[in-house]
């Protein structure tokens, strides 16, 4: 018996099978590998596509909300030069997602679409590593948000204080630098940029 036409032997890789959504920069599809309930540190095996474990958290903090990354962009020279700073390059990583969600989403390994509100700039060891900030496209409670100073700014500041700190190791010093969130534009900006890094890093894929 055949299979239907909806049906695929092989579901599509995350990073490069998905597509980044017909509204991007606006509105993305989110590939979620952590959710705010997690123990774990997951992340996406970029070869197989199927989510790994990366290690157990080494500290008692949790992600603050569901983070992921954004299918088919690459953070090359392009995003690398938003930072603004001499001798930062890409890291070479489908860009980072952090979605908010008023309802709790306990699970990871899932497709949703976020609407974008801003980012927060970070170089991770000489590398830009951005975290976009985002919310659950569908949710009622954030329906009104349309940037990032329509959130708490409580919000904003666990996000910064988790990825300032989720690394720390007692008697290692870590180099993460963080600066002042920015707005919607200037995250759109960097999502285009990743999206046009991810076509000329795979033109010929």
């Amino acid at each position: 018996m055949p299979f239907p036409d909806s049906f695929y032997r092989w579901r599509p890789h995350p990073w490069h099978g998905l597509e980044v959504g017909s509204n991007a920069p606006k509105v993305v599809n989110a590939y979620i590998e952590i959710t705010p309930f997690d123990h774990v540190k997951y992340e996406i095996d970029k070869k197989t596509g199927y989510l790994c474990v990366d290690r157990p958290n080494r500290t008692s903090s949790h992600p603050p909300s569901l983070y992921g990354f954004i299918p088919r962009t690459y953070c090359g020279k392009r995003v690398a030069a938003l930072m603004g700073k001499e001798g930062v390059r890409g890291d070479h990583d489908p860009l980072d997602i952090c979605v908010l969600s008023e309802r709790p989403i306990a699970r990871a390994d899932i497709v949703l679409k976020a609407r974008i509100l801003g980012g927060l700039p970070m170089i991770d060891g000489g590398e830009a590593d951005d975290k976009i900030i985002a919310v659950l496209d569908t949710d009622y409670v954030h329906e009104n948000a349309n940037c990032i100073s329509d959130l708490p700014e409580v919000m904003i500041e666990r996000l910064h204080h988790y990825f300032t700190t989720y690394k720390l190791q007692p008697g290692k010093d870590i180099s993460v630098e963080i600066g002042k969130a920015y707005g919607r534009e200037h995250a759109e900006k960097v999502i285009q940029a990743s999206i046009e890094d991810y076509q000329e890093r795979y033109a010929d894929s």
